[in-house]
């Protein structure tokens, strides 16, 4: 978009600064007119690697920021009346894109260009040197702080946008990405499993007796140890694996594995990470999780595969508290296809069961 947009402007600005070739007593006579039509055409070629690529660096950007100063200069030195026909207001183009495109140093260096474009553009029209300083004073001084206000505008945006974005992926409790975030990781996770020929598995955990922790302590007491829980889960699960909080007292972790072993092996590590949690007031849970796995086929919708999945590791995890809680319990989904199957192998332990 910011790729398109400049080659726009460039194209715009290149062929409104043309019509100066067809009106008499704007252009000085000689060289200086074709050296101006050539920067006119100048501008509207800068715009086509930008079409062609509809991309643009941060150095490239900097780079057709210095360029706009330059046009300018070389306006100034074409045009017969530069304080008639060529105001410093023309450098509002390469300041404002600079402000909201640019960090702070390449900002900081395209104002003191500014200034100094300004300074020489001017002195031609101006003999006295107070005149000149007031004249490049104001104009170089109103785009400076007409570009910093914009920086300014610009990063206060990109904060909110930031802010928000964490807003609707994070659960505001714990920390933990939630139910939107895993959605929208699921079509990601089920290609990478498809390329690498691996399985997805899901995990769902549940707290022990959580309910009652909440009416003997109170919910205070409840939240500080879903913080915990969530603080040690997250220094447990691998970098790629998604972790995120799905509702009240359930937690899912999605990740790649090999094979059910790899699967069992990473859920028992969870559940001792959460059995070794505690709160600064010495409260403690346990986690009874359930563990169920696919390998992704070509063609099938991944955020519903994903549910399928994660109800039946919601499945195997009620087995697992019908077991006796604190302990794994798997399901394996060998392959998606409807009907779903019905079979299913579930036991106590770390170790899954691969049926294929």
């Amino acid at each position: 978009m910011a790729a398109l947009t400049l080659a726009l402007l460039l194209v715009v600005g290149g062929l409104m600064g043309t019509i100066n070739l067809f009106v008499d007593d704007v252009l000085r006579a000689g060289p200086q007119r074709w050296i101006y039509g050539a920067t006119m055409a100048a501008c509207v070629l800068a715009a086509v690697p930008l079409v062609v690529r509809q991309r643009v660096g941060r150095w490239q950007m900097f780079g057709l920021v210095l360029l706009g100063d330059l046009i300018y200069l070389v306006v100034v030195f074409c045009i017969d009346d530069p304080v008639r026909y060529a105001t410093p207001l023309m450098l509002l183009f390469p300041a404002f894109v600079a402000a909201w495109f640019l960090g702070r140093w390449e900002l900081a260096v395209n104002m003191v260009v500014t200034t100094l474009v300004c300074l020489v553009a001017l002195w031609p029209s101006y003999d006295d040197p107070v005149a000149l300083g007031v004249q490049v004073g104001v104009s170089a001084g109103m785009l400076n702080a007409g570009a910093l206000g914009v920086f300014v505008l610009r990063r206060r945006v990109q904060r909110l946008l930031v802010a928000t974005q964490a807003l609707s992926h994070l659960d505001p409790l714990t920390g933990l990405f939630n139910r939107r975030f895993l959605v929208g990781q699921a079509p990601r996770m089920w290609r990478q499993a498809r390329r690498d020929g691996t399985r997805v598995a899901a995990m769902m955990l549940d707290l022990d007796h959580f309910k009652r922790l909440n009416d003997a302590h109170g919910h205070a007491a409840g939240d500080a140890v879903l913080r915990a829980v969530a603080a040690s889960l997250t220094a447990t699960v691998r970098p790629t694996d998604v972790l995120a909080r799905t509702g009240g007292e359930e937690i899912v972790v999605l990740g790649l594995v090999a094979d059910p072993d790899e699967a069992a092996h990473l859920a028992e590590r969870l559940r001792t990470a959460v059995a070794d949690s505690r709160t600064a007031d010495g409260h403690a849970v346990t986690a009874s999780i359930g563990i169920a796995l696919t390998r992704p086929v070509e063609g099938e919708d991944a955020a519903e595969a994903l549910w399928r999945l994660v109800d039946r590791a919601d499945a195997a995890m009620y087995e697992a508290k019908q077991q006796g809680r604190d302990r794994v319990a798997s399901l394996w989904l060998p392959r998606a296809r409807a009907p779903l199957p019905q079979e299913n192998t579930t036991r106590q332990g770390p170790a899954a069961t691969d049926v294929a």
